[in-house]
């Protein structure tokens, strides 16, 4: 096996019409968040995206004895304590509906003295469908106006046009047809990925957590978010957490988000683990008001890619907002 590709500051380079773009994005995201909580008729202001979160708990991340040599220096100790959200991609909390199958799973990981070392958001379908900076931007700011009534139901069908050609891959038509076959299964026992790239040290990587013998079929008359209650309180969750190595652009790209990687072994370095009864409050303010800016991260983990390089402005300008909004809005339950 070849030595991985080592990470390079123009993976995360923007153009100045990107920059330009980014900056209406971010005031997009402002009046989105400012308005959120009649959005989502609820009493303080939510996230610009996975609005609805369906469970908070806390679990332990456990290192493999036997990891790769080369990656020993990342995970020194043999155990990491985690904060975990489980929430719905929706910008808008949707109530008396059946939910979309499109979930997150974020992960907090600190060390025992409480010193974050890295957020990792993830969710249950392993591409994006935009490689385009400019579009993605351009989708993403006509989303938060529909919402809050400032663009109309055409003009986000036109931008959304926009996206459809670059849906037609190998890859992501197969795992369209695979969620949909999986569209009513538990929520817990979907595998969860990176989606971009984060940096590994100098090296690059995906992630992948792969739930253990979890049943798919779990709390079938349920709503998802009594499912998951009803599961972490009767039942202790595991799932395998296992990287992807970047090696070649060609095979591993990193600015290439609709396509999987190749040639490219997972390697497992560790298991997740929830025990029973380790739900919190969501409805916490100190809870709900998490954040999981993979930015916020040690520099050896942080996000890769040009896509990857939106969220940092467009994190700290939601979180900026909800504290701002919440406090006027006095959220402390």
């Amino acid at each position: 096996m070849p030595s991985p590709l080592r990470y390079n500051k123009r993976f995360d380079k923007l153009t100045d019409e990107e920059k330009q773009l980014l900056e209406i994005n971010k005031k997009s995201i402002a009046d989105f968040v400012e308005q959120s909580s009649s959005v989502s008729d609820v009493h303080y202001a939510t996230r610009n995206a996975h609005a609805k979160t369906y469970a908070v708990a806390k679990g332990e991340f456990i290192i493999e004895h036997d990891i790769p040599e080369k990656l020993q220096p990342f995970f020194e100790k043999g155990k990491y304590d985690l904060t975990l959200r489980f929430s719905n991609a929706h910008p808008k909390i949707i109530k008396g509906k059946k939910d979309i199958p499109a979930y997150g799973f974020a992960v907090k990981v600190k060390d025992e003295n409480g010193i974050l070392l890295a957020n990792f958001p993830l969710v249950n379908f392993p591409l994006f469908p935009i490689n385009s900076v400019s579009t993605f931007l351009k989708l993403f700011t006509s989303v938060n106006r529909f919402f809050i009534k400032k663009w109309s139901s055409f003009s986000l069908l036109m931008q959304i046009i926009k996206v459809i050609p670059s849906t037609f891959t190998g890859s992501f038509i197969k795992n369209i047809f695979k969620l949909w076959r999986k569209r009513n299964d538990f929520f817990l026992s979907f595998e969860y990925h990176s989606v971009g790239v984060y940096r590994l040290g100098d090296y690059m990587m995906k992630i992948k957590l792969k739930p253990q013998s979890v049943p798919k079929n779990f709390g079938k008359r349920l709503k998802v978010k009594d499912a998951i209650e009803a599961y972490l309180n009767t039942e202790n969750f595991t799932a395998d957490v296992m990287i992807q190595l970047c090696y070649d652009l060609k095979d591993q790209p990193v600015n290439q988000l609709n396509v999987e990687w190749k040639k490219s072994p997972f390697v497992k370095i560790g298991e997740i683990k929830m025990n029973k009864n380790s739900l919190l409050d969501p409805y916490a303010c100190e809870n709900e008001m998490l954040s999981f800016n993979p930015f916020e991260s040690k520099i050896f983990f942080q996000p890769v890619g040009k896509l990857q390089k939106l969220r940092e402005d467009a994190y700290k300008v939601s979180m900026q907002t909800r504290l701002k909004m919440n406090k006027l809005l006095k959220y402390n339950k």
